[in-house]
Order: C-alpha cells, then sequence, then structure tokens
C-alpha cells in the first residue's frame, strides 16, 4: 500500500508538460492535464473495483493536497 501512495505521485509527471515546468503561484487544479474535474470523476470511479481503490484513494488525495496548496 505503501508503495502505491508514493506510485501516485507519478500523477505529477504532467507537470513537464507545462511551461515553465514550475511556477510558484500556478493552481495545478484544472491547468495539468491529471489535475482536472475530469481526472478527478475518474479517480472516483477507480474508487470502486475493489482491484484500483487503493490507488483511486491516493490519486483522490494528492488532488485534494493540490487543492489545499492553492489557498495557501
Amino acid at each position: 500500500m505503501y508503495l502505491l501512495f508514493l506510485g501516485s505521485m507519478l500523477v505529477d509527471l504532467d507537470h513537464l508538460l507545462a511551461d515553465p515546468i514550475f511556477d510558484p503561484n500556478r493552481c495545478s487544479i484544472n491547468f495539468h492535464p491529471l489535475h482536472t474535474y475530469y481526472a478527478a470523476g475518474a479517480y472516483i470511479l477507480m474508487v470502486i473495483p475493489k482491484k484500483s481503490r487503493i490507488l483511486g484513494i491516493a490519486f483522490l488525495l494528492h488532488l485534494f493536497t493540490d487543492y489545499l496548496d492553492c489557498y495557501l
């Protein structure tokens, strides 16, 4: 389970598509392809099957922390 939660941070690879790659003032929610509301919907659907439940929860927690980062 620990490795799956660590692996969920690979969703940040979509930051490499942005120009500039890192902008401290940019909110990643709805900017990067794997950080959109559509992706969040897919992650919610991943929670339903038992095989992908932990990874779906890990992705949703990742999005939640990125969402909090937008306000801090």
